[in-house]
C-alpha cells in the first residue's frame, strides 16, 4: 500500500470515530475574551484576515516540503502545497482556540527539529534536501510506537503534522475528488413506484 493510500484509509477511519470532541470549538482558550461575531460566509476571506499567523518564510517553506512529503503529487492530484495545505496549517496553529492553541508549540516545535535533524544528518534545510534525504529523516519519525527514545517527540509532532495534512488535503475540491469522494449531488431522474407497486396498493 503506498503512502497516499494508507492516508486514504487513516481518514476514513479518523472520519469514522470523530477527530475532536463534542464541543471543542466551543472551548475558549485560557484569558480569552470571546471571539467576535461570526464570520461573513459570502466574503473571501484572505490569510490572516482572522487572525494572525504564526509561520514566518522559514517554517512555511519547510512545512511546505513536509506536506509535500506525506502527500506528493501523482497521476491523479497535485501535491499537498500546491493546494495551499500548509497555509491550512498555519491558519489552525494560528487559530484562538484551545485545540488549535494545543498544536502550535507541537508544530512549531517540530518545524524546528526537522530543520535541526537536516542540517545535522545533511547539512541542508529540510525543503532543499533531495527526497531520499528527506524520507531518511521522515522514516526515523513516522510511526510513533517504533520511534527511538530520542525521536519519540518528533514522532509526536510528525503524527500530528500528519493528522493535519491529510486534513487540509482531503477537504479541498482536488482531495475529495482523489477520494472518490463526490457529496451532495443530484439523483438520476426518479419516475416514481413501479405500476406494479401502485396496483398492489390500490393506487394506480
Amino acid at each position: 500500500m503506498d503512502r497516499r493510500d494508507a492516508i486514504k484509509w487513516m481518514m476514513a477511519a479518523a472520519a469514522a470515530v470523530g477527530a475532536l470532541p463534542r464541543g471543542a470549538f466551543a472551548a475558549a482558550a485560557p484569558g480569552a475574551q470571546g471571539y467576535g461575531t461570526d464570520p461573513d460566509l459570502l466574503k473571501d476571506y484572505k490569510p490572516g484576515d482572522l487572525w494572525p499567523l504564526t509561520f514566518t518564510d522559514a517554517q512555511r517553506r519547510t512545512a511546505a516540503a513536509l506536506c509535500d512529503v506525506i502527500i506528493p503529487a501523482d497521476a491523479k492530484s497535485p501535491s499537498a502545497s500546491a493546494l495551499k495545505v500548509h497555509d491550512f496549517i498555519d491558519e489552525w496553529i494560528s487559530a484562538p482556540y484551545a485545540p488549535n492553541r494545543a498544536d502550535k508549540p507541537v508544530v512549531v516545535d517540530g518545524l524546528a527539529w526537522l530543520e535541526a535533524e537536516s542540517r545535522k544528518r545533511f547539512s541542508g534545510d529540510f525543503a532543499g534536501l533531495v527526497l531520499k534525504q528527506k524520507n531518511a529523516i521522515c522514516d526515523d519519525i513516522c510511526y510513533t510506537a517504533n520511534a527511538k527514545p530520542e525521536f519519540r517527540d518528533a514522532a509526536r509532532f510528525f503524527a500530528k503534522f500528519r493528522d493535519l495534512t491529510a486534513g487540509g488535503f482531503y477537504t479541498t475540491p482536488e482531495g475529495m475528488k482523489d477520494i472518490g469522494y463526490t457529496g451532495n449531488v443530484p439523483l438520476a431522474t426518479y419516475d416514481g413506484p413501479p405500476p406494479e407497486v401502485l396496483k398492489k396498493l390500490g393506487l394506480s
